[in-house]
């Protein structure tokens, strides 16, 4: 993983961009951008690439034969096709496991590997055949230009989730000049930095708790794990997400925003509209409204969050930990709609009540097990060990890297971001702010190139590097 990313960093994405600039051919461009990204998912995965060539002929063929024959049939094969692959190669040996623990059964467990990002091309891809059955969205004659919009590398295998219609008229005509490339190049950096400088710190942390045995694991221990796997997960996916519409911003496209500080919400329902926002709002347009929204009255309204919060869960992963962590945060959205008062608390308490519901969910997302998901929540809340063993491994974490990067962290969730927004919005306000303007992008960029620097020293160390998403 370490010596793939400084491949790509220093030979493969500068060598398409060179390219792509150097090209004044929307035709050849595209091309251009499809052989690269084929390429780089081949890198990864080598036979599963024409699983997703398949896929995409396929979603193309059926928006095609929409307008030739019964488009509701069409809508209704399609789906099978996308939720089917999904079934295949991602639940189902999930599925037949827990088949034999219930009916106490000996059916094979089948083997697959699980393909890169099925998840994210499936569900964009399933998307565009959709918005083509609404009307949403004009029926593409020309495959190559499905095939570039599910295949685009930037946010192929870790998102964020593209609608078709949003990037449509970018496929046909786009332009990209040095002062977009370089904001695009600086988004980059910065989302490069939060994956390797932030999250892959937490990540040490994380794992080296969640790798403990009970008896050598106390309140405190326990706590750093839960807060460093918090931030890890958010630092890695917002870091993918930035770095994603970073490049896509120097190629001429234009993706929405992932993340919007979630761990600054009052309330569970507002963490979903801050986290992984492409996701959200996916099972929203496609799932929550057409089963009746919030349309049909608050019962029905807390059940159709309560099934969506369970569909997102599983859509993580093919464990039952990922669908518990989803019905976890269905629970409390159920509640946040029954319960109005919840809303008038004070703004602090809605932000720890919030944060604890987070942290806690996110200790069962990130165990491997139900066993020792409510383990850890236990020695969370009730680990008052004083054994040798559990405040040694305690203070082993807390080295000063560690401590520096967690408050990078926290500073980074919010009180940081805010006051930066604060500096922006004021200089945009002055007048004759040419001179400023300038001097801020000077110390933006320079900064931007100091982190690339220590991005790529840290890369070229060897140094842990795990991507959470990959593996959805």
């Amino acid at each position: 993983m370490v010596f793939s990313s400084l491949i790509f960093l220093c030979i493969f994405f500068p060598v398409i961009f060179c390219l792509h600039a150097a090209i004044p051919a929307i035709r050849v461009r595209n091309a251009l951008l499809i052989t690269a990204s084929l390429f780089f998912y081949a890198f990864g995965e080598p036979v599963y690439v024409f699983l997703m060539l398949v896929s995409a002929f396929l979603n193309y063929l059926c928006a095609v034969l929409m307008e030739k024959t019964n488009p509701r049939l069409i809508l209704t094969v399609a789906v099978i096709i996308n939720i089917g692959m999904l079934c295949v190669f991602k639940y189902a040996g999930f599925f037949i496991t827990t088949i034999n623990q219930v009916f106490d059964l000996d059916i094979t467990v089948l083997q697959i590997a699980l393909p890169i990002g099925i998840s994210f091309f499936t569900f964009q891809a399933l998307s565009y055949v959709i918005d083509v059955y609404r009307g949403q969205a004009a029926v593409q004659k020309n495959f190559a230009k499905v095939l570039l919009y599910i295949s685009f590398f930037p946010q192929l295998i870790a998102g964020p989730i593209v609608k078709y219609k949003d990037i449509a008229a970018e496929i046909d005509s786009r332009s990209t000049d040095l002062k977009g490339a370089a904001s695009g190049m600086r988004r980059f950096i910065c989302g490069l930095a939060k994956k390797v400088l932030i999250s892959n710190t937490m990540a040490m942390a994380a794992d080296q708790a969640f790798a403990q045995e009970f008896t050598s694991l106390n309140m405190l221990g326990a706590w750093i794990g839960a807060v460093s796997y918090t931030m890890q997960i958010y630092y890695d996916f917002s870091g993918y997400s930035d770095m994603a519409i970073g490049l896509g911003q120097m190629f001429g496209f234009h993706f929405k925003e992932n993340f919007q500080y979630p761990y600054r919400s009052l309330t569970i329902k507002e963490f979903w509209r801050r986290w992984h926002i492409s996701l959200s709002s996916w099972f929203k347009e496609y799932v929550y409204i057409p089963l009746g929204g919030s349309r049909r009255g608050k019962l029905r309204t807390g059940i159709n969050k309560v099934t969506v919060f369970f569909l997102t869960g599983l859509w993580h992963g093919a464990n039952w930990t990922f669908v518990v962590w989803g019905l976890f945060h269905g629970a409390f959205s159920f509640v946040e709609e029954f319960v109005p008062a919840i809303k008038k608390l004070p703004r602090v308490l809605l932000h720890i009540y919030t944060m604890l519901a987070v942290i806690v969910g996110f200790v069962m997302f990130r165990a491997d097990t139900l066993n020792q998901a409510f383990g850890f929540i236990g020695k969370m809340f009730a680990g008052c060990d004083v054994t040798a063993a559990s405040w040694t491994f305690a203070y082993q974490m807390m080295t000063p890297h560690f401590i520096v990067m967690l408050i990078a962290a926290v500073a980074g969730c919010g009180p940081v971001c805010s006051l930066t927004e604060k500096l922006r919005l004021i200089l945009e306000k002055e007048e004759n702010l040419a001179p400023k303007e300038n001097l801020v992008q000077v110390i933006l960029y320079t900064a931007a190139f100091l982190l690339l620097l220590w991005c790529i020293v840290r890369l070229s160390g060897g140094s842990y590097n795990p991507f959470i998403y990959f593996r959805f």
